[in-house]
């Protein structure tokens, strides 16, 4: 099912034994736009300067009604795991070292979205692989949805809009669209749902994002609406559209 990343943001952390903290941020890997780690608020029993992250493959099945996600960690197994700092960049050296403290098998070992699995979840029960003789791509980097919500949509022919949302596959943690607001170039404004495979560039370091369709494209676009998720045929009418 397709799930706003908005509302996720509010979701509590539950830990085997005690409760972690709330979703303050996610890390996806800007080849294949998958979520690879929740970014947990837990200052309130860790260092402020620490961030904690919490691969989706330590999620069980999510309280969805409730707002939260149980995970299959204990406070104590989290709070000695390696250490990253708040504003430190996540390189491939600590993912390594992070997986193999939790042992699960690394998800980058092959082009599958989870290794071999359509989704993270068997990855926790997977034989830990001891041959990281292959590893990611220089050019493979994390992203914070955070920063990247701040990022400017240029259409073909003009700037149209700024990230508002992610809309997240909860069955395998795939951003499949991205959430766009016009207010600030359409009169009264508009929100529109657009799929990551229409970028055609990001630009990292200025902050914007290249869609190959143009702004009219967008415009006449089916307006959003997070309550229609629950309907197949919106989907594959957004689909269809693009």
């Amino acid at each position: 099912m397709l799930r706003s990343l908005n509302e996720i943001m509010r979701f509590q952390l539950l830990g085997i034994d005690k409760k972690i903290g709330r979703c303050k941020d996610f890390l996806f890997d800007d080849k294949l736009w998958v979520i690879r780690y929740i970014v947990a608020d837990s200052k309130e029993w860790l260092s402020k300067d620490r961030k904690v992250l919490i691969s989706t493959i330590s999620l069980r099945e999510p309280y969805w009604e409730q707002y939260q996600f149980p995970l299959d960690l204990t406070r104590s197994k989290i709070e000695n795991s390696p250490l990253v700092g708040e504003h430190q960049k996540i390189s491939h050296q600590y993912e390594t070292e992070l997986f193999e403290y939790y042992g699960y098998a690394y998800y980058w070992m092959n082009e599958g979205l989870w290794r071999t699995s359509p989704s993270p979840m068997p990855l926790v029960e997977t034989q830990l692989s001891k041959d990281n003789s292959k590893i990611k791509s220089e050019d493979w980097h994390l992203r914070s949805t955070d920063e990247v919500k701040k990022f400017k949509i240029y259409t073909t022919d003009q700037q149209v809009a700024h990230i508002d949302d992610f809309i997240l596959n909860d069955d395998n943690w795939t951003i499949s669209y991205i959430v766009i607001d016009t207010r600030h170039w359409v009169p009264g404004g508009r929100k529109v749902l657009i799929s990551h495979k229409c970028i055609d560039a990001v630009n990292w370091a200025g902050c914007s994002i290249t869609v190959n369709v143009n702004a009219q494209k967008i415009i006449e676009n089916p307006l959003f609406d997070l309550e229609r998720f629950i309907d197949p045929d919106y989907e594959s009418q957004l689909r269809k559209y693009y």
